[in-house]
């Protein structure tokens, strides 16, 4: 395995800065954001595009520092029913992608996406209960008329341009959120969608990770390593459903936390073998989102204790048997 950090939280820093300072961290590898949600402090594909030099200055500078580039991220909501909206993230993936093709990068991270509830709609409709009927008649909307016909069309695409692997982050709020969902819209679609499996989107849904990793198996294609504290007097009081400010820690029913703070080493430790047993031995990103905590000391902890937890050489031979 691969221990790598979304560079994003060191948006503060050039991307030589940060890849100098992952390399003295011990970090091998590096997530960027170039698009969306993530934003584009150290990458710009648009920009990037024009100008062959320019993409070999960048591939050179990472390179400096022995790094790899674990993937391209750029988060969206490109079925947005919003179709300017809509369009800015869809750009953003295209770019991202062309980008991927330059770099020799076979892989890139983004969400599921969500659209409206009707054609008529401008703003997302996240349906979590199945009655009254209007929900279901949405969820057949959103999945049989927008979801999969995009992504149909649109990992075709990325498949042309040598993307190998499209890893949709589950995460609440968007169609794909959980470990079902993600296989759903793979059989529908193809296999070159998988899962980013970022722990810390299961546990607040009651999730055990080590449960998704077997249910999922060879769809793992991606691992944002974050944790998240459950609060358990406010859970439960009110459940996981929370829609209070990050800020507001701790009347939260859950808030994000780094690595090691949220759960035990014992489980980041079932978590990086049954990774292991399913055939995913590959980078585990880093991804910071503490606020009780710098990104710095955030970051660092993390690294600490993921050096503890994770695998880093070649499995033995089982010599003993």
């Amino acid at each position: 395995m691969k221990l790598s950090v979304f560079a994003v939280l060191l948006a503060d820093k050039s991307l030589d800065e940060a890849c100098k300072y992952l390399a003295q961290s011990g970090v091998q590898a590096i997530e960027i954001g170039c698009g969306g949600f993530p934003g584009k402090a150290h990458c710009n594909p648009e920009e990037l595009l024009k100008d062959e030099k320019k993409i070999q200055e960048f591939k050179a500078t990472i390179d400096k520092y022995g790094l790899e580039i674990a993937a391209l991220s750029t988060h969206g909501n490109a079925v947005h029913p919003d179709k300017a909206v809509a369009k800015a993230f869809h750009d953003d993936f295209v770019n991202a992608v062309l980008l991927a093709e330059k770099l020799g990068v076979k892989r890139v991270i983004t969400f599921s996406g969500c659209p409206g509830g009707s054609p008529e709609d401008k703003t997302p409709n996240w349906v979590t209960c199945p009655w009254p009927d209007d929900f279901s008649a949405i969820l057949d909307y959103q999945w049989n008329e927008v979801l999969i016909p995009y992504w149909k069309k649109t990992s075709a695409w990325a498949a042309e341009h040598g993307i190998e692997k499209i890893a949709f982050e589950m995460h609440p709020g968007f169609c794909v959120y959980n470990p079902e969902t993600m296989m759903r819209l793979r059989k529908a679609v193809g296999p070159i969608l998988g899962a980013n499996l970022d722990p810390s989107h299961l546990f607040w849904q009651g999730i055990d990770p080590v449960y998704a990793i077997r249910y999922l198996g060879e769809a793992i294609y991606f691992f944002h390593a974050k944790d998240t504290k459950i609060d358990e007097i406010n859970t439960k009081t009110n459940g996981v459903l929370d829609t209070k400010h990050y800020g507001d820690e701790i009347h939260r029913s859950w808030i994000f936390r780094s690595v090691g703070y949220g759960h035990d080493y014992q489980v980041w430790k079932d978590i990086v073998s049954n990774l292991r047993m399913v055939g995913y031995d590959d980078v585990m990103s880093i991804e910071h989102e503490d606020s009780l905590m710098s990104p710095g000391e955030g970051l660092q902890k993390a690294i600490a204790i993921l050096k503890e937890t994770m695998a880093f050489e070649d499995r033995g031979g089982m010599w003993w048997a």
